[in-house]
């Protein structure tokens, strides 16, 4: 028998598949990534798309700190940050692999969250989004004073990634392996989701009185995903610093921690969907509207507040209810 709350707009059915289930949310996001090259008329493409899925990967696990877990961050950058210099550092000054010195990276963000993370998940709302942001400003600051080590303001050269002898270069091949990369986080984090884990960080985002009362250890889990997402943020800035070939302290400044958050909201929270669809507005819409030259940032503005009013739970979660309602 058919279920009468079943949508019937073929929109609004693909979109169901893509956002409720997990194997439809990896197909889709498989499609996306395979699709667009059939028709990328140069190589500027395939940059564009390289930076998208690269910043996804941050993207998806921001979204799980904020989307699930409801804990805002406006330093997640810092970690991006290290990740990129543990890549440009380590293989020059420690002879370290590249994938070493992505792992050893990930390592320390992970033990730089847990052990920032005890006392800053401590605070809610705005307390916390200001210990976040002064977090991430100290990360760019020992980026930017260290001068000996990461370059200073001017940043410094970041090796090429060797696999078997062979150097990993060209825009082409970082898009197939920031697409893949990329879908291989978006399985983990819709793995996470359905978890027992995943079940106490929603509910920690509903209410943490409450959590508490039905026995969730509410201090853990938080800190746990603080520290998930911070890996996240981390392997983003290494594939970005070996793909770019060079790495400044810009990459774990203040804006691009602004950017993260607004890629998570534009999206949707709690929608790993959302995270990649937010990440390709906000890299794409600046690429697009470069013929406005100086009015460029003026538009990109306007945008980003039309989505807000119209779309305000974000791209995905809000086209997904007006197609389920429009269907009803």
């Amino acid at each position: 028998m058919a279920n009468p709350a079943a949508p019937t707009h073929p929109l609004s059915r693909i979109l169901a598949v893509a956002t409720g289930d997990k194997i439809g949310t990896l197909v889709v996001l498989a499609l996306l990534v395979v699709l667009p090259p059939l028709v990328f008329p140069s190589s500027f493409y395939y940059r564009v798309g390289a930076i998208v899925w690269i910043l996804a990967i941050a993207s998806i696990g921001l979204n799980l700190l904020m989307g699930y877990a409801g804990q805002v961050s406006l330093g997640h950058a810092g970690f991006i940050g290290i990740g990129a210099y543990a890549v440009a550092i380590l293989p020059q000054r420690f002879g370290l692999h590249g994938l070493a010195a992505m792992a050893a990276g990930a390592a320390v963000s992970a033990l730089l969250a847990y052990f920032a993370g005890r006392p800053i998940l401590r605070l809610r709302g705005h307390y916390l989004a200001v210990a976040t942001l002064g977090f991430g400003i100290l990360i760019a600051m020992v980026f930017t004073n260290e001068a000996a080590w990461t370059g200073g303001p001017d940043g410094m050269r970041v090796p090429r990634l060797v696999l078997f002898g062979w150097p990993v270069r060209g825009s082409d091949t970082w898009y197939w392996i920031g697409g893949a990369t990329m879908i291989l986080s978006a399985w983990l984090a819709l793995n996470l989701v359905d978890s027992p884990t995943g079940r106490a960080l929603r509910a920690i985002h509903d209410s943490e009185v409450a959590a508490k009362v039905v026995g969730v250890d509410v201090a853990r889990y938080k800190l746990t995903v603080f520290v998930i997402s911070a890996v996240y943020a981390s392997i983003a800035g290494s594939f970005l610093a070996l793909f770019d070939g060079h790495i400044t302290p810009d990459a774990a400044g203040f804006l691009r921690s602004v950017e993260l958050v607004t890629m998570v909201v534009i999206g949707g929270m709690g929608s790993i969907v959302g995270s990649v669809v937010g990440t390709a507005v906000i890299v794409v819409l600046p690429q697009t509207l470069t013929f406005l030259s100086d009015y460029k940032h003026l538009m990109i503005g306007a945008f980003i507040m039309l989505f807000m009013i119209f779309l305000r739970s974000g791209i995905v979660p809000a086209l997904r209810e007006k197609l389920f309602r429009r269907a009803a």
